[in-house]
Formats: C-alpha cells, sequence, structure tokens
C-alpha cells in the first residue's frame, strides 16, 4: 500500500514538471515571434532585397562556345566570340535616389542608350523587375568605357550588368557559304557543316549557383560550360578563294545580258582529290554573307518564286526585292533557294560528260574491247524514233575513242547495244547514279526516283542515257563517279571534314579516306584516261578550250537541255582531271542557262573557260609541275597577268553543243519516256578527222557575216562551220527553207 502511495507521488511530481517545461517553452515562442516581428518590421526590406538579389543569381545558365570550323591550313572559316548583353536591375538601381542619373548619363554616352524609355520602364518596376535587356550582342570593347567607369571607387552607377553569350561570326564572309552553312538565332545549326555537324559543334551550358552565407553575403558555387568541339576540313580557302572568284568573273561577265538577272541560273564548281575523296573546293553562284543571312539584296538577279517554290517567269530586282517580305513563304522559298547547296542539291540530266561511264561499262563488262568502230549517219534508228547525233550529218566510222572525243551519240548508242539494259543498269548503280553519296554536308538529295531499273528501260530509254538524257544525278553523284574512272577504279565516298579536335586542341577524332569498292578494273581505267584526254588534245576534241597553259589534262564536256524539250535552254558543263598521265584533282563545272541566247547558250565553251581559268591557278599552287612547254604566246600572257600561272590564251572558239530531238519527256527533273533525242554538240577547233569517211557538206554552207556561222541552204539553221553542229537558231537574211521535222534541242 505505502509502495503504491510513493508511486502516486512521484506521477503528481513529474506532471508538474512538465508543466513548468512547457510553461518555458511558449514563453520562449512568444519571445522568438516577438523578435521576427521587429525584425521584418525594422529590416524586412532590407532582407527583402537580398532575397531578391539572391534570386538573381540562382540557377544562372553559362554559355558554352560553340566549335570552330578551320580550313585545310587552319585558317578560320567560323567561330564563336564572346559578347554581352546589357541587362538592367530596376530594383538595385531604384534602392537610392542618387543612382538613377548618373546610371542613365553613363548608359547615353558609353552605349549610346536612349534614356527616355529606360526612365519610364524604371519608374514603373522599381519594386518588381531585375532583368530587363537593353542592348543585345555588344563586342567587350563597346561595353569596356562603361565599365571603367562603373568600377571606379565611389562609383554611382548601379543596376547595370553584362550577361554573356557568344555570336557566331564567319571571317569569309561569303567564301564557302553553302559549305559552311549557318547557325539560327538560338545556335543550333542549318545548312552544311553548321548543320550536319551540329551535334560535334555543341558543348554544354554552365550553370551558376549562388546563396546569402550566414553574414548575408552572396557565395556562388559554378559548374563551368563545356566548349564545343571544333573541326578541321579539307576545304582549302585559297582553292576555295579563286573557283568564286571565276564563278563571279563569269556571273559579271553574262549578267543582265540576254535577259534581267545573273549570268545564270546556278552556277556550280567543284574541285576533288582524285584519290582520297577529299573536297578542296565547292561552291556555287549566287552567294551570300554568312554573317548577314537574311539581306535580301544577294537575291537580285535570281529567278523569283512563288509561295509554293514555283518560279513566276520573272526575275528579282531592285523593285521587287523589297515586296518579298510582304509574304513570309515568298519571302522562304527564295531565300532558301539562295541557302541550299546546288553541288549537291540539285538535279540535272549530266549529258555528255556520262560517255565515259558508258565506255566504262562497255569495257568492263566485256561487252566491247574499246578497239571497236562505229559508223555514225547523224542519226540512228531506235524503237520508233530516229534519234540524232549533235553533228546531223553524220561523222562517218570513229573508233570509241574518236567517238568519245568528238562526243559522238550514235557511237555512245550502239556501245549501250552491245552492253544491254541489265549490265547498263547495273554499271549505273556501281557508279552510284541515283544514289547518296552520303557526303558530311546537310541537303544531299537522292535520285533514285530520276534514274531507270530493268522494268522500265525501253531501247530507247537505253539509247538516250547512253549519252547522259532521260535520267537526273547531282554534281556530287557525277564527281565521285568520274573520279573512280580515271584514278584506277577506286570509289571513295566524298567527306569535307578531316578531324575533330576539342577545345583545347587535342586530337579526338581523324576522318581518313574512306574506300568503299572498286568500280572497275585498273586496265579500263586507263583506256577512260587515254579517250578523256583525247577530248582535249585531241584534233577533233571538243574541250580544248579547257587546257591550261603549259599542262596536259583530261575530261569530257557536257550539255543538257532543260525540260520541257524544245525551249533552247541548257546547262552546260566539263568535267576534268590532271595532270592526264598521273591524275590528283578534278574538276568539274556545271553552268545551269547562262545568260546568253537560246540558240547559242547549248555551248560548252562557259564551262570549259571557267576550268581553265581555275586551273591555271590551282595547279601551280598545289605544286603540280608542268607537263608541257610554254608557247611564246603563253609566256607573254602569263607575264602580262603578273603572277607565275595564269588563264591560258583563248583558243580559237566556235559555237558547239547544239542539239536536236524528237518526241518529248516529262517536266524537268524527271525521266525521259523514251522519246527521240540528238545529242547537243560540243565542237571546238574542229577540223577533218583523218577517219571520217563522210563528206562534210557542211564546210561548203555560205557563212553568214553578221555571226560567223555557216547556213544550212536546205533548212536555213546555222551550222558551225568547223564542225557541222546544228546552232538551232534560223537565219533571217534571205536563205530559208522550213525545217524537214519538229526535231526538239536536248542534249549533248
Amino acid at each position: 500500500m505505502d509502495k503504491k502511495r510513493k508511486n502516486n507521488k512521484f506521477t503528481i511530481k513529474m506532471q508538474k514538471k512538465l508543466v513548468v517545461l512547457f510553461l518555458f517553452i511558449l514563453l520562449a515562442f512568444v519571445g522568438l515571434s516577438y523578435r521576427l516581428f521587429t525584425i521584418t518590421r525594422d529590416n524586412g526590406e532590407q532582407y527583402k532585397k537580398q532575397v531578391l538579389s539572391q534570386q538573381r543569381y540562382d540557377s544562372t545558365s553559362l554559355p558554352y562556345k560553340r566549335g570552330s570550323i578551320l580550313d585545310a591550313n587552319g585558317s578560320i572559316l567560323a567561330s564563336s566570340e564572346k559578347v554581352y548583353n546589357v541587362i538592367l536591375d530596376s530594383v538595385a538601381i531604384s534602392e537610392k535616389e542618387e543612382y538613377l542619373e548618373p546610371t542613365l548619363s553613363a548608359l547615353q554616352s558609353q552605349l549610346g542608350i536612349e534614356t527616355g524609355e529606360v526612365r519610364s520602364y524604371i519608374a514603373a518596376n522599381k519594386e518588381t523587375s531585375r532583368y530587363y535587356v537593353l542592348a543585345k550582342r555588344l563586342e567587350y570593347e563597346q561595353i569596356e568605357g562603361f565599365q571603367e567607369l562603373q568600377n571606379e571607387e565611389g562609383s554611382l552607377i548601379k543596376g547595370i550588368w553584362f550577361e554573356e553569350e557568344y555570336k557566331r561570326t564567319y571571317p569569309g564572309g561569303s567564301l564557302a557559304c553553302d559549305v559552311i552553312g549557318f547557325t539560327t538565332s538560338d545556335n543550333v545549326g542549318s545548312y552544311g557543316l553548321e548543320e550536319y555537324y551540329n551535334d560535334v559543334l555543341s558543348g554544354t551550358p554552365g550553370r551558376e549557383y549562388g546563396y546569402l552565407n550566414d553574414d548575408s553575403n552572396l557565395e556562388r558555387t559554378t559548374i563551368p560550360a563545356e566548349d564545343g568541339n571544333s573541326i578541321v576540313t579539307t576545304i582549302d580557302a585559297n582553292i576555295q578563294s579563286i573557283v568564286e572568284k571565276y564563278l563571279k568573273k563569269f556571273d559579271e561577265e553574262y549578267r543582265d545580258n540576254a535577259h534581267e538577272g545573273n549570268g545564270s541560273n546556278n552556277t556550280g564548281c567543284i574541285v576533288m582529290d582524285v584519290n582520297s575523296g577529299e573536297i578542296l573546293a565547292m561552291a556555287s553562284y549566287p552567294v551570300y554573307d554568312l554573317n548577314d543571312t537574311r539581306n535580301t539584296d544577294a537575291l537580285i538577279g535570281m529567278p523569283l518564286l512563288d509561295a509554293s517554290g514555283k518560279k513566276t517567269g520573272e526575275y528579282i530586282n531592285e523593285e521587287n526585292v523589297n515586296t518579298l517580305s510582304e509574304d513570309p513563304d515568298v519571302l522562304y522559298q527564295n531565300l532558301n533557294a539562295l541557302w541550299k547547296n546546288f553541288c549537291i542539291n540539285d538535279t540535272y540530266e549530266p549529258g555528255s560528260v556520262s560517255k565515259p561511264f558508258t565506255v566504262a561499262a562497255g569495257i568492263e563488262s566485256g561487252s566491247i574491247t574499246g578497239e571497236e568502230s562505229y559508223n555514225c549517219e547523224g542519226k540512228l534508228h531506235v524503237g520508233e524514233h530516229d534519234i540524232k547525233c549533235h553533228n546531223r550529218y553524220g561523222d562517218g566510222y570513229l573508233t570509241v575513242t574518236e567517238g568519245v572525243e568528238r562526243s559522238c551519240n550514235v557511237n555512245m548508242m550502239y556501245i549501250a547495244m552491245a552492253t544491254g539494259k541489265e549490265k547498263f543498269i547495273k554499271f549505273q548503280h556501281i557508279f552510284n547514279l541515283g544514289l547518296k553519296t552520303n557526303i558530311d554536308l546537310a541537303g544531299e538529295v537522292r535520285t533514285a526516283s530520276l534514274v531507270y531499273n530493268v522494268n522500265t528501260m525501253g531501247p530507247t530509254d537505253l539509247a538516250t542515257n547512253s549519252f547522259g538524257q532521260g535520267y537526273n544525278a547531282t554534281m556530287i553523284q557525277m564527281m565521285a563517279g568520274f573520279c573512280s574512272l580515271i584514278n584506277g577504279g577506286y570509289y571513295y565516298e566524298p567527306h569535307v571534314v578531316s578531324k575533330i579536335v576539342s577545345p583545347s586542341g587535342a586530337t579526338v577524332q581523324n576522318i581518313e579516306p574512306r574506300l568503299l569498292k572498286q568500280t572497275i578494273s585498273e586496265s579500263t581505267s586507263a583506256k577512260i584516261r587515254d579517250m578523256c584526254k583525247q577530248v582535249v588534245i585531241g584534233e577533233n576534241g571538243t574541250g580544248k578550250t579547257a587546257r591550261p597553259a603549259g599542262y596536259i589534262i583530261g575530261g569530257k564536256t557536257g550539255t543538257a537541255e532543260t525540260l520541257p524539250r524544245g525551249n533552247h535552254e541548257y546547262v552546260v558543263s566539263f568535267m576534268g582531271y590532271a595532270p592526264a598521265d598521273d591524275p590528283q584533282i578534278a574538276i568539274y563545272v556545271v553552268v545551269d542557262r547562262p545568260n546568253v541566247p537560246g540558240y547559242i547558250m547549248d555551248d560548252a565553251k562557259f564551262a570549259t573557260r571557267i576550268v581553265r581559268s581555275i586551273l591555271t591557278e590551282v595547279l601551280p599552287y598545289k605544286g603540280i609541275f608542268m607537263t608541257e612547254e610554254l608557247s611564246d604566246k603563253e609566256r607573254e600572257e602569263l607575264e602580262a597577268l603578273q603572277i607565275e600561272i595564269m588563264t591560258a590564251p583563248p583558243a580559237e572558239e566556235t559555237q558547239g553543243d547544239s542539239t536536236g530531238a524528237e518526241g518529248e519527256s516529262t517536266g524537268e527533273g524527271q525521266k525521259a519516256e523514251g522519246e527521240g533525242t540528238e545529242e547537243a554538240g560540243e565542237g571546238e577547233n574542229v577540223e577533218e578527222g583523218e577517219k571520217a569517211t563522210r563528206e562534210e557538206v557542211w564546210k561548203k554552207f555560205p557563212i553568214d557575216p553578221a555571226t560567223g556561222y555557216a547556213i544550212d541552204p536546205d533548212t536555213g539553221e546555222y551550222v558551225d562551220p568547223n564542225t557541222g553542229v546544228s546552232m538551232g537558231g534560223s537565219f533571217e537574211g534571205g536563205i530559208s527553207a522550213e525545217p524537214e521535222d519538229e526535231q526538239e534541242p536536248v542534249e549533248e
């Protein structure tokens, strides 16, 4: 009983102690609450500002530097420079009245910012806004003076800070614009290398965290940004500059000639290392400034497109260029046409530059030996059509080599017939025609739907395909395949980047030449080289004007009439290599509808002259020695131009590449449906061949003194007096006759 009473007393005593403890805790909470109340009452605004100040630094993103793009020699093609955005902190500048005027005065004097709107903004947002952009992307030199004033002891300039970011710059302006591409405002690559290698060039943003320590001082924790890797390209800026110089020169010579507009709709050039697939230069005209991509002045001279991307039949000029911005869709279509890379994005019928492919397929498949001779009577009846040669009067019996030299359609049609469509199509695929080359540039198109297959190709299609008509390709497809024809048969994947390097300069990845396959044998390749050399040096060669002074080169001319047939608008080209006996570099120039009258547009010399000018400078620059002695005339001209090697003297030039066709085909960019065609001629200084058995009747035609062309008395058509090639026009001075039929010119 006593024990129980003792336990009860212990319980009551503890309860009393707990009550006292509770009262003490309650009094402590009351005291703390009172203290918090007084702090809020007396110092609340101060702490509020400190918290807001902390928020400015809390989780701030730090920009990364996008990697640079360098040429093969280390010259900068694209880089990122640090720039600064001017940020206004209205709360900070409003803490004291004496901050306002000195800060506004410095903004105006040092940064050129008008203060009226700034003053109004501060007045309306003095308690809420801590981030307002006053100016964007200023360089350090522009903000340096302001920072010096701001950092002076006792400075009253407050509430202004500078946010860092990077701006993409292109030192070359328009240099290699089609290859490089550009970045959008959010630092994402568009077109070219910028888009294709966007993930490589992009880095990782950093982060800066801020907090207040026990003394209410700002502390920072920073996770630095990781800059992007850089890429080293195979592009040689010096070769690129040479190429672009002559494309521009061509435009200046022919701009606003037959009609208003540029010297051509497009002029493209690729220079490539024959034995590696490396692109040394790639350009097209017109160009645009990578630092000012939306400047519509660059569009002047281009065909005007509508909102759907179709040509309107007009050209962009100084009067209508400002109206493009009225419709965003129209503006985009025209800018996109300017920005895209003609060399990998546009398709066309290649014309006679494909003839070496036809011969190579025939020899490699065992269908011919290359020693055969075929009789050209000016046309060949295939299927239900008479398909004409560029020389409608016929060249007589020609060997295969002479057929390539003279660019004889009939010769090629016989070879294709001997090869057969199955083998012919097989070799088109081997040469990669119709397929992407997988070049490391954004925008390459695939043309599988624009070539025939075994089920769709008929006899006429096979015949027209033999001289480059009826199927479409891109410049890079033709170039990559052609290099394999003349380098021993080795098909390299074309590429533009050779190395990826880290921000510290360490090599991340070497991109070696990639050999994909062997298209033809060494022996077949040697025969193709010999045939292509005759195109340039042969007595009846069509590519004589492509030869630079002091060098023997090989190659093939080409013309192709655009669709619809009969429009007398042509794509002319030359594909060649140098030196002829030891190919090291290949060059391909395509001129899409030169701005000249239709009856002289189908002339490969518009392309060969550009090739000659480019090679005359590029070959010595590459350390490729001359293969021939200079003539006195060549030496004088080179010395007059004050460089070691400059443009070769112009040879006597006659019009060639005229064409005629019978029948029709699908719209531009589509496969022909097998109607009869005639190839455009490419004769340049062609004289009577020793093995030509047919009488060259055109040499007896009367000459029109106004044009220098011969006139066919039976048809009234202009004819090249040296080659017999029809020029597509008709004489209006007395001799006139209706054509024998309604032949439509197509391609050479």
